[in-house]
C-alpha cells in the first residue's frame, strides 16, 4: 500500500462552528449545557478527514477584526451580531475535543481567520505541501491554484475546488475574485460595491478588460454611458474595495507546518469528554465497551 500523500487541510473554525450550531438545534449534555456545535463540528470534522484524507490539519480562529481595515472601512463587518451566548460557551469545549484529538488550532488576536489562512496556505505552498482550504467564504475562491484547493460544505458534491471550479461559478480565474468582489462589493462583510454592478456585469467586465487597472484605463470603453457614470464615481471605492478584500498572505509569525502534523489521539481523554456531553454514538466508536458502562445510568 503506497504511503497517503501529504497534504494540509485547513479549517475555518468560526464559520463551521456556526454551521454546526445552525444545523442542529436542540441538543444538550446530561448537565444541560449546549453541545450541539461541539457535536456537529466533530461529525464534519471527521467526515472531512475521512474523504481528504489530510497528513496535516489546522483548524483556524477568528482573532477579532483587522485594524486596516476598520480604519479603512470604519462599517466593515459592522452589520454582524454577536455569536449567540449558546454557541459562544461551546468554543471552549471545542478547544478541548481538539486537545484530545490530537488536532492543531491556532487564534492570533487582532487578526482575520482569512488572512491568517491565506498566510498559511503561502507558507505550505512554498514547502511543497498542498492546501485544501475548508470554508464557504467566497474570499478564498482568490487563493485557488494548483496547489490550492477549495472545500466549499456548501458544495453538495463535495469535490474540492479548483481553477475550473471558481470560473465556473464565477466566470473570472481566481486571480480576478479580488477585482470581481470590489467592483459588486460583500454585503456579508457590509463592503458596498459599485451602483448598478451586480456579479453578471462584474464578470462581463473582466472579460473584456481582464482586471480594474485595465478597466479604468479604457473607461472611455465601456458602451453603456450609465455603467461608465458609475464606474467613475466610484472609482476610489473600487481601490478601497481591493484593499479590504485581497487576504493579507505576508503575516510574521505563521505557525511552522511541522506543526501542523496530525498527532496521535487521546482515547481515556476523548471517552471522559464524551461521557460529559452525552455523545453516546462516538463514545461507541471509540470503545464499544464503553457504551455498555455505567457511565449513563438508566
Amino acid at each position: 500500500m503506497s504511503p497517503t500523500p501529504a497534504r494540509l487541510l485547513i479549517v475555518d473554525g468560526h464559520a463551521f462552528a456556526y454551521r454546526a450550531f445552525h444545523a442542529i438545534r436542540q441538543l444538550s449534555s446530561p448537565s444541560g449545557a449546549p453541545t450541539n456545535s461541539i457535536y456537529g463540528f466533530i461529525k464534519m470534522l471527521d467526515k472531512m478527514q475521512a474523504s481528504l484524507a489530510p497528513t496535516h490539519l489546522l483548524v483556524v480562529w477568528d482573532g477579532g477584526l483587522a485594524a486596516e481595515r476598520l480604519a479603512t472601512l470604519p462599517e466593515y463587518k459592522s452589520q454582524r451580531p454577536p455569536a449567540p451566548p449558546s454557541l459562544e460557551e461551546q468554543i471552549d469545549g471545542l478547544l478541548r475535543y481538539f486537545r484530545a484529538a490530537g488536532i492543531p488550532f491556532y487564534c492570533q488576536d487582532g487578526v482575520e481567520a482569512d488572512d491568517w489562512i491565506a498566510a498559511m496556505a503561502r507558507q505550505a505552498l512554498a514547502a511543497g505541501l498542498p492546501v485544501i482550504i475548508a470554508s464557504s467564504d467566497k474570499d478564498f475562491m482568490q487563493l485557488v491554484c494548483s496547489g490550492v484547493g477549495l472545500f466549499n460544505p456548501n458544495d453538495k458534491s463535495e469535490k474540492i475546488w479548483g481553477h475550473e471550479d471558481v470560473r465556473a461559478r464565477t466566470g473570472v480565474a481566481p486571480e480576478q475574485i479580488v477585482d470581481w468582489l470590489s467592483l459588486i462589493g460583500d454585503s456579508v462583510d457590509n463592503i458596498p460595491g459599485v451602483p448598478g454592478v451586480g456579479p453578471k456585469t462584474a464578470t462581463a467586465l473582466l472579460q473584456q478588460f481582464g482586471s480594474v487597472d485595465c478597466l479604468y484605463a479604457r473607461l472611455s470603453e465601456v458602451s453603456s454611458e450609465k455603467l461608465r457614470a458609475s464606474l467613475q464615481a466610484a472609482a476610489s471605492i473600487v481601490r478601497r474595495n481591493q484593499e479590504l478584500i485581497r487576504l493579507k498572505d505576508d503575516l510574521a509569525d505563521v505557525w511552522p507546518i511541522e506543526q501542523t502534523l496530525l498527532n496521535s489521539r487521546e482515547p481515556e481523554q476523548l471517552r471522559a469528554l464524551y461521557a460529559e456531553w452525552g455523545f453516546r454514538t462516538l463514545l461507541a466508536q471509540l470503545s464499544p465497551a464503553a457504551a455498555q458502562s455505567d457511565l449513563f445510568p438508566g
